[in-house]
């Protein structure tokens, strides 16, 4: 029984007609901790009783059972719970040291598998910035939902189909040169990509010459095929040497072209249900029902479009992995896609439609600049994390000059700290990118938190690696018990994350501990030799343990030193 559960359950006694469930939802933590630990509100149970809040308050505070907690006091409306420090806290401890791998995992999902729609960059074209959004917050959601016993299924839905690819190879026959290619692919398809687009104002022929090479593709032409393979493999390539640096693995790149195949059934099903409309000699899926504009299935010309490419992948998916939720971390800017991709499988009569969830996001800026691929304007994420990496370097040599293997910590450093300054920002929000500020070791930082980590390591070192085992342990003292009762909160931070699917709660929980923590140490001799010395070193260790578990969880690594 968690400490929730012991305040909810000592209020069920006297309130029998509430479950323990309703009353854990009903409880609040007081921002003040001269308040207790928790706060139960009785003003919703004044109609029932017809009585004053504060007289409910304190007529149930006489006949809660006050053994296991410190003191139970009335403040107003509210009842107060302190906590017993001592035991709770040596409680919590016990826990994390006894399986500190499994320390606030639950089993939300019982294995029930989960498909995850991330990354997704588009092929012959650099990853820039833009990029890291879907990437690491669809990564920590993975990581989240795996520790409530979901399995996750990334998959990188590449862009690797449309008529951009006909431009791309209309630009190519140009002024395309091999080698030039074969030295640097990305780059130099990039600029081919910007050049056709930017002179296409005054040559409007090109635009027609791109249509002319994306229907050679659909009509399996030797020479576009090749091409297209030529750039999707290099493309590939480079991409996976910014995912190592990442640290993150796909189940799955099957990407748009790999459906091109699998969408005549879903035009098929439309048909026999009777759902496909003509206008203006396209064909629809009329969706006012749903207050949403007609769903395009297909073109007058007869071509189909990104949603039925997504209807196709979305049947696809739940033959293959018979998800319980299906993923789209995708941009804001996509909801009324996926609001109609959603609607239209609900006409199709798929009931498990109402299984598809958009995470979306808001967008990245760069020192205040918004960034764009068609005109140039990005600013590539392997850069950005090459550049990290090189900032942090430079302040662990300033920080720890003999540190022995000062070149990978500083990748787990700099990486790490492009990761955490995405993820502790509320996804929906945009977020403002300014590297010098995210690389700091002091402040909201993602080094902040690894610092704490390391830290903590360091004292574990000085005193010897102490076992734990049978002993006692308590929590002694208010800093001490913050820092314990931020630890017995793990837990529910990560199912709420779960189900919020909202990794910045993990982010900003992280920094809180590392905070209370860095508190608690500037003001304890941790390794005076007294009889509270292993509890102290066993707090230690559960700090170094639950933040390096939170880190994970984001996809950031903990150094033991830095």
């Amino acid at each position: 029984m968690n400490e929730r559960q012991q305040v909810a359950s000592a209020l069920q006694k006297v309130l029998p007609n509430l479950s323990v469930e309703d009353l854990e939802a009903k409880l609040e933590r007081p921002k003040d901790a001269k308040n207790g630990d928790y706060a139960f509100p009785t003003f919703f149970l004044a109609k029932e009783l017809h009585k004053a809040p504060q007289v409910i308050a304190s007529e149930l505070a006489e006949q809660i059972d006050q053994s296991g907690f410190e003191k139970v006091v009335v403040a107003g409306p509210y009842i107060n719970f302190f906590l017993d420090k001592a035991s709770v806290g040596g409680e919590i401890l016990a826990a994390v040291l006894a399986d500190p791998a499994n320390y606030g995992s639950t089993d939300l999902g019982h294995q029930g598998h989960v498909t995850i729609d991330l990354s997704s960059p588009n092929i012959a074209k650099p990853m820039g910035m833009g990029h890291l959004r879907s990437t690491v917050i669809g990564n920590a959601i993975a990581n989240i939902l795996a520790k409530v016993n979901y399995v996750p299924v990334r998959i990188n839905h590449l862009g690797d189909w449309g008529t951009q690819f006909g431009k791309l190879m209309a630009a190519y026959e140009m002024w395309g040169d091999e080698a030039e290619v074969q030295k640097d692919p990305i780059n130099t398809l990039q600029k081919y990509y910007v050049k056709i687009n930017t002179e296409a104002d005054e040559h409007p022929e090109y635009d027609d010459l791109g249509r002319e090479w994306f229907a050679k593709l659909e009509q399996g032409d030797p020479e576009a095929q090749r091409l297209w393979k030529w750039f999707r493999e290099v493309s590939l390539q480079r991409f996976m040497k910014i995912y190592n640096l990442l640290d993150i693995d796909f189940d799955s790149f099957n990407g748009e072209a790999f459906y091109n195949d699998k969408m005549d059934e879903v035009v098929t099903l439309l048909e026999d249900k009777q759902l496909l409309k003509e206008s203006r000699g396209a064909e629809i899926v009329d969706l006012e029902k749903y207050d949403l504009n007609p769903a395009m299935i297909r073109k007058s010309d007869g071509s189909t479009l990104y949603l039925t490419r997504d209807l196709a992948a979305a049947l696809f998916r739940k033959r293959m992995y018979h998800h319980a939720q299906s993923l789209y971390v995708v941009g804001a800017e996509q909801s009324n896609h996926f609001a109609q991709l959603k609607a239209v499988l609900s006409e199709m009569g798929f009931t498990w439609s109402d299984q598809i969830h958009h995470i979306p996001f808001g967008l990245m800026s760069l020192n205040g600049k918004k960034m764009s691929t068609r005109k140039g304007n990005i600013i590539q994420l392997e850069d950005v994390l090459n550049d990290s990496i090189k900032l942090a370097r430079q302040q662990i040599e300033e920080k720890n000059p003999t540190l022995a293997n000062a070149d990978q910590v500083a990748e787990e450093v700099g990486v790490g700290a492009v990761i955490f300054h995405d993820l502790k920002n509320e996804r929906t929000n945009s977020v403002d990118f300014k590297l010098e500020e995210v690389v700091k070791f002091e402040g909201e930082t993602g080094p902040y938190v690894q610092y704490a980590h390391a830290r903590a390591e360091s004292i574990l070192r000085k005193a010897g690696r102490p076992s734990f085992e049978g002993a006692t342990l308590t929590v002694d003292g208010q800093e001490a018990w913050e820092v314990a009762k931020k630890i017995g909160q793990y837990q529910e931070t990560i199912v709420r994350a779960a189900n919020e699917y909202d990794p910045s709660l993990i982010g900003k929980y992280a920094l809180s501990l590392a905070k209370s923590f860095n508190q608690y140490y500037a003001h304890t001799r941790i390794l005076e030799e007294d009889d509270q010395k292993l509890s102290r070193l066993a707090l230690v260790q559960a700090v170094s343990d639950v933040l390096k578990s939170a880190l994970a969880l984001l996809g950031v690594k903990a150094p033991d030193e830095m």
